[in-house]
């Protein structure tokens, strides 16, 4: 595939992942059998797992950009499969978050497209020093995600439970992710590297929580 063909390519999926098109795997939704309970929520509880489902799916957003932009540039072909392969398991989260959103009637981040193309950029840098230092972005990337995760579950109501199995079954796969890097021959990062990971999550975070807190003050139409 020519230059100009993987570069259409990559528009594409971005567009697709942007818009909610781009379709996941044959995995079954997580939460199948359990009991409908949204209207249980309160107000406040239903606003918290909106918060932090919105927060989840700008999250897959980016990952979705990090796998291809880091598999644009992966020259070993088994790697590349790899990130691919992951990044479709990931797909799965998009969904789901979406999804979720959708059942809570909350709204995405509006700020999605600026975390792709940033996130595309990063990937792609990160690839382009090394297969190895390309796994262990991406291990810890994962690892981050599972903490980032982990604080999610503390916080929601435990009646929500069908965003708890959301969550949860996405916290397996990413560390199951981060597992397969480092068997894969991922290089350890160094502290500070990681440490401006986490600062540009927070503010990732923090932005797509808040400003479209400020931009939706009334309820979707979902909930009239």
């Amino acid at each position: 595939m020519s230059i100009l063909n993987n570069i259409i390519n990559e528009f594409d999926i971005a567009l697709k992942t942007l818009s909610d098109k781009k379709a996941g795997t044959d995995r079954e939704y997580p939460p199948t059998p359990v009991d409908k309970n949204t209207s249980k929520l309160s107000k406040k509880e239903k606003d918290l797992s909106i918060q932090m489902m919105r927060v989840n799916h700008a999250g897959e957003v980016a990952a979705q950009a990090l796998y291809r932009g880091q598999a644009f540039v992966c020259k070993d072909k088994k790697i590349k499969e790899h990130l691919i392969h992951a990044g479709d398991e990931e797909t799965d989260h998009l969904v789901w978050c979406k999804k979720r959103l959708n059942e809570l009637g909350g709204n995405s981040s509006i700020l999605n497209p600026i975390w792709y193309a940033s996130s595309f950029t990063i990937g792609a840098i990160f690839g382009a020093m090394g297969e190895k230092t390309s796994l262990g972005f991406v291990e810890e990337t994962e690892k981050q995600v599972v903490i980032h995760l982990q604080k999610h579950l503390d916080k929601i109501s435990k009646k929500d439970k069908e965003t708890i199995e959301i969550l949860k079954t996405m916290q397996a796969d990413e560390d199951l992710h981060a597992g397969q890097a480092n068997d894969s021959g991922a290089k350890e990062l160094e502290s500070p590297t990681k440490k401006i990971m986490e600062f540009t999550a927070k503010v990732m975070t923090s932005t797509s929580k808040y400003i479209c807190c400020l931009l939706y003050t009334s309820p979707s139409p979902r909930d009239s």
